[in-house]
C-alpha cells in the first residue's frame, strides 16, 4: 500500500498542470494586447491673490553681543511696521539666523583680522492683499530690513485651477490618442489606465537684491500663474 506522502503529489500533478498552463495562457494574452500611450499636458491661467515676500535683517557691530542685540531691535521694528501695515501675525514668521565674524581687508602676507561680527536673520511674510504689497515692502525697508529675499505670487485655492487643467490634460490626450489611431488605420479600445504627474505652477520671482532707501510704494506686477497637469493614458487597440 503506497503511503500518503507518495499518493497525493500524484493526484495533485493534473490540478497542478491545469493551473500552470491557465496562468501562462492569460500572461501571453495580456502581453499580446495591442496598446497605444499618449502623454499630455493641460494649463490654466490665473491672476495671483496673494504673495510670499522674504526680507533680511543684517547688522554689523564689533562683538557678537552688539551684532545679535541691533539685529534683534531691528527684526522687532520690521514686525511692528508690518503689522501696522496691515500684516497679521500668523501670516509672519521668522526664519534663518546666523551669526558670523567679518574680516578687514588685508594685505596677501597678512592674516585676516577680525573686524567684526555680522548677526542675520530672515522674516518670511505671507501677503493675503496684493494691493496692499508695495505698502508691506515700503514698511519693511523703513524700519531695519535691509535685504529681499525674492517675491513669490500664488492663488489662495488652487485645487479648482488644478482639476480645469487636469480636465484640459485628459481632453487633450485623448485627442492625441485618436489622432495617432485614425493615422494608423486602426480602432481606438477601452481605457486601460490612466495616470497623474506632479502638477506645477509657474509665476514670476524677483532676485535676490538690497534693499534700498524707498521714497514710494515700490510698484509691483504680479502678471499671471500658469498651473499644469499632467496625465498619462494607455488605450487598447480593439481588434
Amino acid at each position: 500500500m503506497l503511503s500518503k506522502e507518495l499518493v497525493m503529489p500524484k493526484l495533485l500533478r493534473p490540478i497542478l498542470f491545469c493551473a500552470l498552463l491557465f496562468a501562462t495562457t492569460a500572461t501571453a494574452q495580456t502581453s499580446d494586447t495591442a496598446v497605444i500611450t499618449v502623454t499630455a499636458e493641460g494649463s490654466v491661467t490665473a491672476a495671483p491673490d496673494m504673495a510670499f515676500i522674504s526680507v533680511g535683517v543684517a547688522e554689523r557691530r564689533p562683538s557678537a553681543n552688539q551684532a545679535l542685540e541691533a539685529m534683534s531691535l531691528g527684526t522687532q521694528q520690521v514686525l511692528d511696521r508690518l503689522t501696522t501695515a496691515g500684516i497679521a501675525s500668523e501670516d509672519m514668521q521668522t526664519g534663518q539666523l546666523s551669526l558670523q565674524p567679518y574680516y578687514e581687508s588685508s594685505s596677501l602676507d597678512r592674516e585676516p583680522k577680525v573686524a567684526g561680527f555680522e548677526a542675520y536673520t530672515t522674516i518670511n511674510v505671507r501677503v493675503r492683499d496684493l494691493p496692499i504689497l508695495g505698502k508691506v515692502l515700503d514698511a519693511a525697508v523703513q524700519d531695519g530690513a535691509n535685504r529681499l529675499g525674492g517675491i513669490r505670487f500664488d492663488v489662495s485655492d488652487a485645487e479648482p485651477l488644478l482639476d480645469d487643467a487636469r480636465r484640459d490634460a485628459v481632453r487633450r490626450a485623448q485627442a492625441k490618442a485618436e489622432l495617432f489611431v485614425q493615422a494608423a488605420g486602426v480602432e481606438l479600445g477601452a481605457l486601460l489606465s490612466l495616470t497623474e504627474e506632479g502638477g506645477q505652477f509657474g509665476g514670476p520671482m524677483a532676485m535676490e537684491m538690497r534693499m534700498m532707501d524707498a521714497a514710494s510704494s515700490v510698484p509691483i506686477a504680479e502678471g499671471e500663474m500658469t498651473l499644469t497637469a499632467t496625465v498619462t493614458m494607455i488605450y487598447e487597440i480593439a481588434q
